[in-house]
């Protein structure tokens, strides 16, 4: 054997020429189908050991004309959407579907993600907290089936799976003020579909306990650094706030870390809630209270909004809202001068 050909892949017709059979009958040994008789299977298996052979899945699929891909948009930078792709992963085998990753990063957007998982053949698209307009969403899956994961997409045609934000917020504003809290502050999330939400929700939830003169919102995005600078804004006023809902986890925990090294006393002089329940929440010495976007479930209704489209034959489009959970930690308790 030459050296260029020990260097090349196995193919089927190499295993079928070292059993000393077919290429067809080696294919329905190492397919599984019933015909070939033991002996001749064995042989099959034999050689395709000795060889190293492992079949081409994606050739496979191609003279199938399916891929069993689902493409995934995530931003690397959220470890809520590290949780999601694991949870969308184990839904997606589950179905005998397997995952592209593309990511939006610091200098990636979210277009030229999604342009990658379109030239890798995917067969459908789940969008992780997509940002693109309707209309882009829209035009999207008219290519292909697309389902977006975490925002409402008004009249875009699009499947969608997402949890009650404005619930979310507002079961995080009824748990403060139930400890005796009213000058309740919140971190936004910058100009986003999500981040309006559940700035919504905070407002109309403050509202509702007749609370609207507290009302204060501090600019924010989803990374930890704008949950420091808004302790540093909302701290350094007079009357500081006796509790903080954030736009989410990452911006709780560089809120927390800010107070910390501030001196500030979380939960006896301040409380702080966050919003994902990500792996961070959760660690021992960050102990979060945070809104549980219920991950597992919704990756489960996402992927089955996919394969209901691909392998059963729905045209119709669907919404799934997901109903929140709040979950209390160590960073909420009655306000100072409280029992």
């Amino acid at each position: 054997m030459s050296a260029e050909e020990s260097l090349r892949r196995p193919r089927l017709q190499d295993v079928a020429a070292e059993a000393r059979v077919s290429p067809a009958t080696a294919s329905l040994v190492l397919r599984g189908v019933a015909g070939p008789s033991s002996a001749t299977r064995q042989r099959v298996l034999d050689a395709a050991t000795r060889l190293g052979y492992r079949a081409d899945r994606a050739a496979s699929l191609l003279a199938r004309r399916r891929s069993r891909l689902i493409g995934v948009l995530m931003d690397v930078r959220s470890t809520f959407h590290a949780q999601l792709v694991e949870d969308v992963h184990e839904a997606a085998e589950e179905h005998g579907y397997d995952l592209v990753l593309s990511t939006v990063t610091r200098t990636r957007d979210e277009g030229r993600a999604i342009e990658t998982l379109l030239d890798s053949r995917c067969e459908a698209l789940v969008l992780l907290g997509p940002e693109a307009p309707s209309s882009r969403l829209g035009a999207l899956d008219r290519q292909l089936p697309v389902v977006a994961v975490g925002r409402a997409v008004p009249s875009a045609g699009v499947d969608v799976v997402r949890v009650a934000d404005e619930e979310g917020v507002a079961q995080a504003v009824d748990h403060l003020v139930g400890l005796g809290h009213r000058r309740i502050a919140h971190v936004d999330g910058g100009p986003g579909v999500i981040a309006g939400g559940r700035r919504r929700g905070y407002q109309r939830a403050m509202r509702r306990h007749r609370l609207g003169s507290h009302v204060q919102v501090v600019a924010g995005n989803s990374g930890e650094a704008s949950g420091a600078r808004a302790a540093r804004t909302l701290f350094g006023s007079e009357t500081p706030p006796t509790a903080v809902v954030t736009y989410n986890d990452a911006s709780a925990v560089g809120l927390l870390d800010a107070l910390l090294r501030s001196g500030v006393d979380v939960p006896g002089q301040v409380s702080v809630v966050g919003y994902d329940d990500s792996p961070l929440s959760r660690l021992a010495h960050v102990d979060l209270t945070t809104v549980s976007q219920e991950s597992r479930e919704q990756m489960r209704h996402a992927v089955a909004a996919v394969v209901e489209r691909l392998d059963g034959g729905r045209t119709g489009h669907r919404e799934v809202v997901v109903p929140p959970r709040l979950v209390v930690r160590g960073t909420t308790a009655p306000p100072p001068g409280e029992d």
